[in-house]
């Protein structure tokens, strides 16, 4: 699968590795510390998705837990809303830090809250933005009621609420979402950090301090569900503490140009931008790639360019998103075909087969025309297409042993990482 070259990319740059390692602990949003990483990664996924055909709308969604210790997010997806007409669906990706607690919450109740706000008839759109917004703070205030006194934990939230006429985006937190409209980016979410000036001002505003660019030198978010001990500055309303639950809502006007909406949580986003994953999605789209098994191709992907965290994403196609092309499926092919042979030329070459890891280097240090957008090589699945099942072997240690020291055992055999993938994509 794509994630095998991850496990080797990481052999063969162990310094850019450590980088994004340090980068991605530093970021890390829970507040009792960084965590810690598997000897091997949870690379099951269960992709799923669903369709609208009425009204033009479809969706996949896809999660995987990764080398992190524990899975912390949490998802939700309706494609139609009880007591609004069609064209009504609602999305939301709950990245969870300190716990699942927080996260498994939001994704079974916040909608719920949402369509309680909405009443019957919601004037759009600023009487949705405003729904929205009460949503979230009644979801925080109902969440605190049954908090545990004194735990930790929390969850950032991104919710997509679509209407026949709008998009509207609601989120606290660093997870995402980018709009892709005519095929360029359109619209991208704000991560909300201690160190942006209106949270810093906030913050200071609260009585709090930042260090480390983290709230309080500790929680690297400045707006969540959850988190209450941040929630306890004396006389100030819920969205003016140290941490808030009021969302950011944007309401975007529909337009037939409209594409495609990726939700996703900061996982994702440590591996890619929003420019390179919307042109990995719609080159996808172009082959004709389903939305639920484009998100779990996209997973992989961010595996195999080195993410560490827990790695939700949710796939939001409009009446306007690419279609199948002849063309780049044609190009695809090609592509694969010349990968084939081009590894079939590297396993001629000296006296036994090369290891998978001077396959992926030579293949890396190659310009290879017509690669995927964004993904390249990591998005490509190497053994049924390049016909690399006879390819020697070898060991890879495991990020824990390379990173921190803490473990010394080797990482298992990379054709055993494939069998935990949960399908081939390609």
């Amino acid at each position: 699968m794509a994630a095998l070259a991850r496990l080797l990319e990481r052999l063969l740059w162990p310094a850019r590795k450590q980088e994004r390692v340090e980068e991605a602990e530093e970021r890390r949003s829970s507040p009792d510390g960084p965590q810690s990483l598997l000897d091997a990664p949870r690379c099951a996924q269960r992709p799923h998705g669903g369709a609208a055909a009425s009204w033009g709308l479809s969706f996949g969604a896809s999660a995987v837990q990764g080398w992190r210790a524990h899975m912390e997010d949490a998802h939700c997806a309706w494609l139609e809303l009880p007591g609004l007409g069609p064209g009504w669906a609602f999305f939301a990706i709950l990245d969870g830090h300190g716990g699942t607690r927080a996260a498994l919450f939001g994704a079974r109740h916040l909608p719920g809250y949402v369509l309680e706000a909405l009443g019957p008839a919601p004037g759009e759109p600023e009487g949705v933005c405003e729904a929205l917004r009460r949503a979230f703070l009644s979801a925080d205030a109902r969440l605190r009621a049954l908090w545990p006194r004194g735990e930790p934990g929390g969850s950032t939230a991104l919710a997509l609420l679509v209407s026949p006429h709008f998009l509207y985006l609601a989120h606290c937190g660093d997870s995402r979402a980018v709009l892709s409209r005519a095929g360029a980016v359109a619209f991208i979410t704000e991560d909300h950090r201690p160190l942006h000036p209106r949270e810093r001002e906030r913050i200071h505003d609260a009585g709090g301090t930042i260090s480390r660019r983290r709230l309080e030198g500790s929680l690297a978010v400045s707006r969540a569900l959850g988190d209450f001990a941040y929630k306890e500055a004396p006389g100030r309303p819920p969205e003016l503490q140290l941490v808030s639950a009021e969302p950011e809502v944007t309401a975007l006007a529909r337009r037939a140009e409209d594409e495609f909406m990726l939700l996703a949580s900061d996982g994702v986003w440590d591996a890619m931008s929003g420019s390179a994953l919307a042109g990995l999605v719609a080159s996808r789209l172009c082959l004709g790639l389903a939305p639920q098994l484009l998100c779990a191709q996209l997973l992989d992907t961010c595996l195999c360019k080195g993410s560490l965290d827990n790695m939700t994403c949710i796939l939001v196609c409009f009446p306007g998103a690419p279609r199948p092309c002849e063309e780049a499926i044609r190009k695809e092919l090609v592509l694969d075909a010349a990968l084939g042979r081009r590894v079939a030329e590297l396993c001629a070459f000296g006296q036994e087969p090369p290891s998978l890891n001077t396959v992926f280097r030579t293949l890396a240090s190659e310009d290879i025309p017509d690669l995927p957008p964004g993904g390249g090589l990591h998005c490509k699945d190497p053994l049924p297409s390049w016909g690399l099942n006879g390819i020697k072997e070898e060991n890879s240690p495991s990020p824990a042993m390379q990173t921190s020291g803490r473990k010394r055992n080797q990482w298992r055999n990379p054709r055993m990482f494939i069998s935990l993938s949960p399908t081939s994509l390609s």
